[in-house]
């Protein structure tokens, strides 16, 4: 038995499928996996239907207040993969700062983060393929701390290239590694929490 008796996973989740269990629409959901998850399980900093990747699940409340909430922020990192070359000029006005448009039709200025571009996304993540031969992409690693709700594919937009993939490979020292698309893996409480870098939690 865990110190709270409470659970952890993360999950490999793949496009097209919402970070839910339960919706009205006919979407790909959490429990369409091929796992049997506990009572009272549910996503921590959700990813979208299209995106891909490192997706936390527990049956602990508390959670998205320790980890989304608190004031010291945690990093996220992100595999983007976008249409056309991406200049160094673009590149810089994603590291400092552009204008997104948030909840409440607001402008909001994103904060400085770190992006650079990976020529070999499949050190990153097993299902970084890229698209046809013909069609130029650029595999971007943007690194946040902070996630307004579709922030990564906003911000693309504001630099004026589309969002073809977005994956998420960590959150802290959370890492998708090599879990496959589809697969579920449990953490213990203990390491959950240090990997997140969270002290507070018990």
């Amino acid at each position: 038995m865990q110190e709270t008796g409470h659970r952890y996973f993360i999950i490999n989740k793949p496009a097209n499928m919402v970070s839910q269990f339960i919706s009205s629409h006919n979407v790909g959901l959490l429990g369409d996996l091929d796992f049997d998850f506990p009572e009272g399980i549910h996503a921590i900093g959700r990813l979208d239907g299209n995106s891909e990747g490192l997706l936390i699940l527990t049956t602990n409340k508390k959670v998205t207040k320790l980890l989304f909430q608190g004031a010291v922020p945690h990093k996220r990192v992100y595999l983007v993969q976008v249409v056309n070359k991406v200049s160094e000029e673009s590149l810089n006005k994603l590291r400092t700062g552009v204008t997104i448009r948030i909840k409440g039709g607001e402008d909001y200025i994103t904060p400085v983060c770190e992006v650079s571009i990976v020529e070999s996304p499949e050190l990153l993540a097993k299902q970084a393929h890229a698209l046809p031969e013909y069609i130029p992409v650029t595999w971007l690693l943007i690194i946040l701390t902070e996630g307004k709700f579709r922030q990564v594919r906003k911000m693309v937009k504001a630099i004026h290239h589309k969002c073809k993939r977005l994956i998420r490979v960590s959150i802290e020292d959370l890492v998708l590694g090599d879990l496959e698309p589809g697969c579920v893996k449990e953490i213990e409480e203990k390491d959950f929490f240090e990997l997140l870098k969270i002290d507070n939690w018990q």
